[in-house]
């Protein structure tokens, strides 16, 4: 009877080990999943409200980033700025750059920030 009982244990070990790893994939990939959509949705925020000055590449090298003087997404500073910093940038406004706070939502300006990340790349 022992080793009925044990074998039962084991089977029971191997199928909570089996979904666990289940689960942890599931984790993984929606995770990833978010990601990849946080910066597509960035993306696409960028695009329309933040290209025309910035550029598509984020290094300000359009008409529009060369008479408000703006720097790149990839200058040291901005690769130095932290997540809150850019956030903070892009809903209150700095210099010449008017404030987002009206016009997009927190969750949209931190996938902006993150497409910003990728940009510095």
């Amino acid at each position: 009877m022992a080793g009925v009982e044990r074998s039962g244990r084991g089977a029971k070990e191997q199928y909570v080990k089996s979904h666990l790893r289940i689960a942890v994939l599931a984790l993984l990939t929606t995770s990833l999943a978010a990601v990849a959509l946080a910066q597509q949705t960035g993306e696409t925020t960028y695009k329309a409200k933040c290209a025309m000055c910035h550029g598509a590449d984020g290094t300000g090298n359009t008409v529009m980033g060369k008479n408000m003087k703006l720097r790149s997404f990839k200058s040291p500073e901005d690769i130095k700025a932290t997540d809150a910093e850019l956030f903070k940038q892009t809903k209150d406004g700095v210099g010449r750059m008017q404030g987002y706070a009206s016009k997009l939502t927190d969750a949209q300006i931190q996938d902006v920030v993150a497409y910003i990340r990728t940009l510095q790349k």
